[in-house]
Formats: C-alpha cells, sequence, structure tokens
C-alpha cells in the first residue's frame, strides 16, 4: 500500500503540473462551453477485426465534437498493461484514456494512475450498467473505470465435424474425452486444442473442480489447495490421454489457425474470437459455428468474468474531453454497435434490447453465461497472479512437472506477490 500511496502522490503532481502549463487547445478548454483539443486512446481490441469497428465508433465521436481530434492507437494487449504503467510512472507518454483488461483497473487506480470518474460525464446513466460489470471499476469505494464490454467463456464446435462423428456438445469432462474420442475415430482429428500458453485458459477448469487462485475474503491463497491440483491433473489428463493438443507458445494464433482450418473440432474461448473464428474456410457458412458451456468440472461448471474497462489517466491534459469520450464509447448505441458486429457482450442493461444485440445469437448465447460466472478478486496484485500461474501451468501440461508441484509453485508464488497473506 505504501507503493500506491507515493504514486498517487506523483501522478497528482504530475497532474498538476500538465494542467498548468497546458494551452487552453491543449486541455480542451469548456470556456467557450464547447469541448476542444486533442484525446490520445490506447486501444487494445484485436487487430483486424475489433479494431475497426473502435476506430470507426471514435470517429462518429469526432463528428460529434469537431474540435476535438481522437488520436487513435491500437495497442497490443499484451504490451499495454507494462507500457501504460512505465509512461505513467515517467509522466510522459501515458494516453488519455485507457481500454483496461478488468484486472488492470485496480491496479492502476492503486498506483494512482487513473483519474476518480464519480460525479463526471463518464458515468452518465451508470445504473445502467450491469453489477457484475460494475464490480471490477471499483477501488476502494471510487470509480476509476467504466465498463465497455463484459465477456466469459465458452466451448467452441464445429458442427459439421459434429455431425459426421455422431456426437452432441460435452456437457463435463467425460463427456468431452468420449466426444473426442469419437471424433478422432470418425474424422482423424483432434478433439480440442487446449491454449497452453495463457494461464486465463485455465481458469474454467480451476473452478470447475471448485478452486480459485486465492480468496481475496479470507486473504488467503486457494490455488494450492486440493481443488487446485486436481484441475492441474484435469488439464494434464487431456493432453496425455488425446483429448487436446496444446502449446507452449504462439498459442492464440496455434489454437485459432487449428480451428478455422478444422484441424480441431473445438477450442475454449470468448465472445471476443467470434470476428476472428468468422474468417477461417470451416466457417464460411457462419451456422457452421456452435457455442457451449465450458464442459463442467468435477464440483461446478465454472467460467472467469472478463471483459474491458475505459479508464481516463490523472494527469490527462484533456480530463472533460475524456471525460466524453469514454461516455460516448460506453453508450447504449455504442455498445449496441459492437454487439452488431463483433458479438461482443454490452455492459448497460437496455442494450440488450436494442436490434443489434437481439439479433446476435452469440450474445443471447454468452448473457446468462456471464451471468453466472466467476468473479475474479478485484485487488491490485489481480492481474499479477496470472504469470506465476502461467509458468506452472504450461509446465504440467508440457511434462516438465506434476500437478502437485505446480499447485505448491504456484502457492509459494502468490504468498510472496500477496505479502501477509495465508
Amino acid at each position: 500500500m505504501r507503493r500506491g500511496i507515493t504514486a498517487t502522490a506523483l501522478v497528482a503532481a504530475l497532474a498538476l503540473a500538465a494542467t498548468a502549463c497546458g494551452s487552453d487547445d491543449e486541455s480542451g478548454s469548456k470556456s467557450s462551453g464547447e469541448l476542444s483539443g486533442t484525446v490520445t486512446w490506447w486501444d487494445t481490441s484485436s487487430v483486424g477485426s475489433e479494431d475497426k469497428v473502435f476506430k470507426k465508433l471514435a470517429e462518429g465521436f469526432e463528428k460529434k465534437h469537431p474540435k476535438v481530434d481522437v488520436k487513435y492507437v491500437n495497442v497490443p494487449f499484451g504490451e499495454a498493461q507494462n507500457k501504460f504503467k512505465n509512461a505513467a510512472q515517467a509522466g510522459d507518454g501515458a494516453p488519455d484514456v485507457i481500454r483496461s483488461e478488468v484486472a488492470w483497473t485496480p491496479d492502476f487506480a492503486n498506483l494512482g494512475y487513473l483519474a476518480p470518474l464519480d460525479g463526471t460525464a463518464a458515468l452518465k446513466n451508470q445504473d445502467d450498467f450491469l453489477k457484475q460489470a460494475v464490480a471490477s471499476t471499483k477501488y476502494e469505494d471510487k470509480t476509476y473505470a467504466v465498463p465497455q464490454v463484459i465477456d466469459s467463456m465458452g466451448i467452441f464446435y464445429n458442427k459439421k465435424m459434429f455431425e459426421e462423428a455422431g456426437v452432441e456438445a460435452p456437457a463435463n469432462l467425460a463427456d468431452l474425452k468420449t466426444v473426442a474420442k469419437k471424433i478422432k475415430d470418425k474424422t482423424g482429428k483432434t478433439g480440442l486444442y487446449l491454449r497452453g500458453d495463457d494461464p486465463y485458459y485455465f481458469l474454467s477448469f480451476l473452478y470447475g473442480e471448485g478452486g480459485d487462485m486465492v480468496d481475496a475474503g479470507s486473504k488467503s491463497v486457494a490455488i494450492d489447495k486440493p481443488e487446485g491440483v486436481k484441475a492441474f491433473k484435469a488439464v494434464k489428463e487431456l493432453v496425455d490421454d488425446g483429448t487436446a493438443k496444446t502449446d507452449a507458445s504462439d498459442g492464440w494464433e496455434n489454437m485459432m489457425q487449428a480451428f478455422k482450418n478444422g484441424d480441431v473440432a473445438m477450442m475454449i474461448n470468448g465472445p471476443w474470437a467470434v470476428a476472428d473464428t468468422l474468417t477461417g474456410k470451416e466457417f464460411t457458412d457462419k451456422g457452421n459455428l456452435g457455442v457451449a458451456p465450458v464442459p463442467a468440472g468435477s464440483a461446478a461448471q465454472g467460467a472467469p468474468q472478463g471483459g474491458h474497462n475505459l479508464a481516463v489517466y490523472a494527469g490527462s491534459k484533456n480530463l472533460d474531453a475524456s471525460y466524453a469520450f469514454v461516455e460516448y464509447m460506453t453508450s447504449v448505441d455504442s455498445q449496441a454497435t459492437a454487439a452488431g458486429e463483433l458479438n461482443l457482450l454490452p455492459t448497460r442493461t437496455s442494450a440488450y434490447a436494442k436490434k443489434e444485440a437481439v439479433d446476435s445469437e452469440i450474445v443471447g448465447f454468452f448473457k446468462p453465461v456471464v451471468e453466472t460466472a466467476v468473479e475474479r478478486p478485484w485487488i491490485p496484485e489481480g492481474g499479477s497472479l496470472f504469470e506465476p500461474l502461467r509458468i506452472e501451468y504450461t509446465k504440467v501440461l508440457t511434462g516438465q512437472t506434476t500437478p502437485e508441484k505446480a499447485a505448491k509453485a504456484t502457492g509459494d508464488s502468490y504468498r510472496k506477490l500477496l505479502e501477509g497473506w495465508k
């Protein structure tokens, strides 16, 4: 916590200095009653699909506010968290607005890098937001972001391949193994591509066995409990018995290409992957894509809650325009556009009544999944929990360690990261 207090003071000083030094144009003065100046936005969405839609939406904001120039920058998702931290800490190069993965928001807020949004234009009609989407935007009873999209995970499957093998979507892990064997026997193809270099794809198995990474309420580590060991064993068995193929690097690209080209019948993914999936040769007929709940483990059917928020940098020289931009990009109409063109789930209740959302089968499928998804721990260290887990998860899948050792090593890392936790 000491680190957060120091960072807060630093950024507050930087913000004050930036405001004092900026010209009326740079700071977006509203003395004329009209927004002006530049708003730099770091978008972390997928290149080639999502980015086109979000950039177009940003251009719509410029039309509404002709004196505001939105400087759109697409920053690779894997680089954005550290890049923003480095720029904010240095007081140079940070954007006015960042698309923040839900776990980053409390981290950035704790460091003092985000402007509090309560009482600003960014939170227009805030009672319309889904309760579970709002949870990740709060830190110490203040709001530091606005939810843009919410998501969870399901199992994507190739309907033609399933029909050829005479199988249906698996309801649990036992079904998954049976389905994969029949697909292999009938088509010669592997049943599932299990991404092995990203621990987010492990969470459904962890929750399915009744486990978790940590228990924030009791400030205790949970990953090395028996449920965590069972989850590591479950994914290892899927690879060892041939149900799934995996990888230790380039997981996203390998997984997507394998599924789009028909080399595997299933993958676990979320609504953010639909637009890309439909570009594959197996899905020129969009109706060939099936989506079902993630197969249940021995304890539950668990899928993680994910999504992205829009946050404003505390040192922004143009806060008024930044607040307005965030409100515009998270408005009902903007969310409806994202639902219609990208099958992304809105965070506003009223957006689900819009035609674009109503007509999206993917949105319709994932809405109840999101409503029952497992919340991740909204703590500043939440995003940092993934790297120790990634290392051990990959080692388990590639046979470099045992489930028991992986759970213990991850737990030990968590206790070093979370000072004073049990």
